[in-house]
């Protein structure tokens, strides 16, 4: 075990991503010690898995790069990845906080050259694009990883996979002796900025998510869409590689159900609008099946929905699916009642988009220590015991939504500390 301890009024952050990242930035420019802590391997959570932003379009890249090279050159950042949180005690102002790193079995040494992956004979699904695609057991987690150093699935690794990645390493990074490390820092205050996971789309039944390769989710389809995801930015049917003629995007896929999530989960209708765009720049003749309970697109980005709508291939079904029923050809019907016009109806595609909700991790996972949480598990805050939330831990919301709490977050932390 060791001890962290950072000046008075030092700040946990927990959750990696462009929230945590915003957060602990924000903080430490201003001159506070931060601690930030990513379960994960990298750095940059489900932005790093876009494809491109709304409404500019333009790559994670953008957004993250600049973030990363500034919590490099920031030396009040101290930076945990495969680490969580596995007990907290004291108060406001005095927080003791008991962290756990998981082994990475690659140490410090890395330079990433690749030489582990290129001799592991053993392969995982990879999780990075939604095991879509496989990846070697000994990998870097994505493209622009940070930080840039490999992980091993020591688990997955076989006898002859364990000498192979370890004969050709030159520089003694890999050491699958690695144990779990337990690490105590001393904090004023906590920011909980834990994120989202998509919402598991084969709890809905009706939708047979895992019955065709022609059902696929719209974080899958960001991954499909990217130049270095499964397919090198192709869309394509999984499965069979077809070349996509129609595709049908199904909207509120678990969220605004009292069965699923019973909230709007916010960035769907404009997720559908993007990838509404990929589509077309592949595709300019497909046809594209929109079905929806409403489509929301507040205050700015009314123009990015109105130039999607006027696409004329484009068909808008306001509708919520009943059914998809996979097709001997590896296509799937959608059913649905027109409530326009108060008729069943039934559309053949070549692939169908769950826009699936965002359900908050914590509500999946669970809080590691007890915290203040509304019944669909997002993180409200008390600021009396300077526990904030922040980002999509607090509320589904899209990207620059996400960095104005996060913002937000690093202040009421920071007002904490300085009592």
């Amino acid at each position: 075990m060791t001890d962290e301890h950072g000046t008075s009024g030092a700040v946990l952050v927990v959750g990696g991503g462009i929230s945590g990242l915003t957060t602990a930035l924000e903080a430490a420019e201003v001159g506070n010690d931060v601690f930030l802590v990513e379960k994960g391997a990298y750095f940059g959570g489900r932005v790093a898995q876009l494809n491109e932003y709304f409404p500019k379009l333009c790559p994670p890249s953008c957004g993250l790069e600049i973030n990363f090279r500034r919590i490099k050159d920031n030396r009040r950042i101290r930076t945990y990845t495969m680490t969580t949180v596995k007990s907290v005690s004291g108060g406001p102002g005095n927080y003791e906080v008991t962290l756990e790193k998981a082994p990475r079995y690659v140490n410090s040494n890395c330079t990433a050259c690749g030489d582990c992956s290129d001799a592991c004979p053993d392969e995982i699904d990879n999780e990075f694009n939604f095991g879509m695609d496989k990846c070697k057991a000994a990998y870097l987690p994505h493209e622009m990883a940070f930080p840039r150093r490999y992980v091993i699935n020591k688990d997955a690794l076989s006898p002859a996979g364990a000498e192979a990645v370890e004969a050709a390493c030159k520089y003694n990074a890999v050491d699958l002796d690695m144990q779990v490390e337990t690490v105590t820092v001393n904090v004023a205050s906590i920011v909980w900025a834990t994120g989202w996971t998509p919402y598991e789309p084969t709890k809905m039944e009706n939708l047979k998510y895992a019955e065709s390769d022609g059902i696929i989710t719209n974080m899958m389809m960001e991954r499909m869409a990217a130049p270095g995801g499964p397919t090198g930015g192709s869309i394509v049917r999984p499965g069979d590689g077809k070349e996509i003629e129609s595709i049908a995007f199904v909207q509120c896929a678990g969220s605004r159900d009292e069965n699923h999530l019973e909230y709007c989960s916010h960035i769907c209708c404009m997720a559908t609008f993007k990838q509404m765009t990929y589509v077309r720049n592949q595709y300019p003749d497909a046809q594209i099946y929109v079905f929806y309970i409403d489509l929301r697109t507040p205050g700015k980005y009314e123009k990015f929905r109105e130039a999607r709508m006027a696409d004329e291939n484009a068909t808008f079904i306001k509708g919520k699916v009943a059914d998809i029923v996979p097709e001997a050809d590896g296509g799937v019907t959608v059913i649905a009642e027109n409530t326009m016009i108060a008729e069943k109806i039934s559309q053949k595609v070549d692939l169908a988009v769950l826009a699936t909700g965002m359900q908050p991790s914590l509500d999946i996972q669970g809080a590691p220590v007890p915290l203040d949480m509304d019944d669909n598990g997002f993180v409200i805050s008390n600021f009396e015991k300077a526990m904030i939330a922040a980002g999509c831990a607090k509320k589904a919301a899209d990207v620059v939504t996400t960095t104005q709490s996060s913002t937000a977050a690093a202040l009421k932390a920071i007002q904490v500390s300085r009592r």
